[in-house]
């Protein structure tokens, strides 16, 4: 007789595919094509099996890699919020937090609630673990839109500062990481792929 919770578990599984139809404004590296979630979530879980060793501070990579494959899950209800969208706020939003009790929900309970803090526990951003997740998340997006000629920053003509100041977060996680891509968006600044505000038409 199968047990209930592996029907739990089998319905969660059938139900996050829908991950695979969520499309993100960036780019794959070097390509016209949009990244989908669940690419997204596996090279994030990639990236931190193979750059572990830089975080700042001791974390459990297996808690790591939770957060970066289950963050955007939520996003199969709430849909992806583009990181410079003026209107709408990236994080913690009501219908994320409503998203993550309906998809979590379908596991059985003590699974639920685990997934659930680990998923509160990615966006509050305040543990190590949380810290080097985010950096995982801010760094990937950084290197396609380096690789695709400014990619949605010349798209959505996003500047340096707004790059700059939504990036500085890899630092939380990891100030190798970081050095690395603030000489990336200076490099990309060089070449005219990301552009810095003009001042004369920024008012006071």
């Amino acid at each position: 007789m199968v047990s209930e919770d592996l029907l739990k578990q089998v319905a969660f599984i059938k139900e996050i595919d829908k991950l695979k139809y969520i499309q993100r404004r960036t780019k794959l590296m070097h390509s016209n094509r949009h990244e989908n979630d669940a690419e997204h979530s596996w090279h994030l879980a990639v990236m931190t099996l193979v750059l572990a060793a830089h975080a700042d501070r001791p974390i459990d990579v297996l808690k790591v890699l939770k957060m970066v494959l289950i963050h955007d899950l939520v996003e199969i209800d709430a849909g992806d919020t583009f990181i410079y969208d003026n209107l709408k706020n990236h994080t913690n939003t009501e219908e994320e937090r409503l998203a993550a009790e309906r998809i979590f929900g379908l596991l059985p309970k003590e699974q639920a609630e685990d997934f659930i803090a680990v998923w509160e526990e990615f966006e509050a951003g305040i543990t190590d673990d949380a810290k080097f997740a985010k950096t995982m998340d801010r760094f990937e997006p950084l290197l396609q839109n380096a690789s695709n000629e400014g990619g949605t920053w010349a798209e959505f003509n996003v500047d340096y500062q707004r790059v700059y100041d939504k990036k500085k977060a890899i630092k939380e996680g990891s100030t190798s990481i970081w050095e690395y891509a603030e000489g990336l968006l200076n490099d990309s600044v060089e070449k005219g792929i990301l552009k810095k505000a003009d001042p004369a038409n920024e008012t006071s």
